[in-house]
């Protein structure tokens, strides 16, 4: 495993500031469960030498297995000044709409470290003038230590939670995919309907039948016939 964490702090040292918050999200993608957000306050000038080797690996959390994940989860928790994070169920999701609680998701964060934040790192997206001041990083989870940080924190909070999921609804093999789409988790979604906590609003078409399927098919064909 590539030590990738030094690579990762420097990019955040180069800001010039001694505390750096970033923040990120999981759970964008999938048919069930919530979206989680993660923001996590770095004080770079106690991550030097001995105190900073616990990020060695640090990383996206995409690219670590769930092990490092977990090793790194409670190295972020030992080394950051400061860890927030917000659940947001499936119901709130459908409400607001994703993308819309992502950002206000993510600017709840920033807002929880600034103060005492001098910089504030986000993953991808800008948040918008109410939002405190801050940089949209493209790929922020490879670059930027608290962004990679909060990426570990959202995702390994949501997997345990869809864990916990799968004791309640256990049809639906939440410990396995995690709410994510497979073929398994589609089939069984047809088979019994959604259960609570499944999105409405987002990929509807795994709920549908076969034949409803074939018939949504054959009526955008038409719609683009006739166009």
């Amino acid at each position: 495993m590539r030590r990738t964490g030094n690579k990762l702090l420097r990019f955040d040292r180069k800001l010039g500031v001694r505390l750096v918050a970033g923040t990120d999200e999981a759970g964008r993608g999938p048919l069930a469960g919530p979206l989680v957000v993660a923001g996590v306050l770095l004080d770079l000038d106690c991550l030097r030498e001995h105190k900073a080797r616990p990020f060695a690996y640090l990383n996206d959390s995409k690219q670590l297995t769930p092990a490092q994940r977990e090793e790194l989860f409670y190295a972020v928790l030992a080394c950051a000044r400061k860890v927030v994070c917000r659940v947001i169920p499936a119901d709130e999701i459908d409400n607001r709409g994703l993308h819309r609680s992502n950002l206000d998701g993510l600017r709840a964060m920033l807002e929880a470290l600034t103060p005492p934040a001098e910089a504030c790192l986000v993953d991808g997206f800008r948040l918008g003038k109410a939002a405190p001041a801050h940089r949209a990083v493209v790929d922020g989870d490879t670059k930027s230590a608290a962004i990679a940080a909060a990426s570990v924190i959202a995702k390994v909070t949501r997997d345990r939670l869809m864990r916990r999921m799968d004791a309640l609804y256990p049809h639906y093999g939440f410990s396995s995919h995690v709410g994510y789409i497979t073929p398994s988790h589609t089939r069984i979604v047809r088979e019994r309907g959604p259960s609570p906590i499944h999105r409405r609003s987002w990929r509807a078409r795994a709920y549908m039948t076969d034949e409803e399927l074939a018939e949504l098919e054959r009526a955008e064909l038409e719609r683009v016939a006739s166009a």
